[in-house]
């Protein structure tokens, strides 16, 4: 399997939970190519069998500059086959929580196989660590089994 985790990070927050999100693969034996946004080969996007999107939230809810290449490589490649998942961190202060992560939601869930999305407040607290690991335990089944049942909230 060929999987990548695609992130961003301005305050380290979001790094933090990509790596912990890695590290659940690896502690699986599950090989995961992590790559910040501005080094991902966005013209081999569709070669990939999973893309994890990690990403926090600008302003009021919007997607950060840096990853607008990466969510309109998405709208404009074949990646119907591709499994999806999206993780990010935001502050429940603002009016749209994570607003990143549910643009990204929204746009995967038309154009490639999403299965499951993950929210954090601000950074990852020790009760985080059971909703990495099932985000991890979904997203691998989908991808490992195939088949799409229906869209994983955690």
């Amino acid at each position: 399997m060929n999987i990548a985790i695609v992130y961003t990070s301005k305050t380290g927050h979001t790094e933090e939970l990509v790596h912990c999100i890695r590290d659940l693969f690896f502690e699986n034996e599950i090989k995961v190519h992590l790559f910040r946004v501005e080094q991902f080969p966005l013209r081999d996007l569709s070669a990939f069998d999973g893309v994890i999107i990690g990403t926090y939230t600008w302003g009021d809810g919007d997607i950060p500059g840096e990853m607008l290449a990466l969510y309109h490589a998405f709208e404009a490649a074949d990646v119907k086959h591709v499994v999806t998942g999206v993780i990010g961190t935001g502050d429940s202060f603002y009016p749209h929580f994570c607003g990143a992560v549910d643009a990204f939601r929204d746009m995967l869930y038309v154009h490639s196989r999403l299965e499951v999305t993950l929210k954090v407040e601000v950074a990852l607290q020790a009760t985080d660590f059971a909703r990495c690991r099932k985000f991890v335990g979904v997203f691998w089944n989908k991808l490992d089994n195939g088949v799409r049942h229906h869209l994983e909230l955690i």
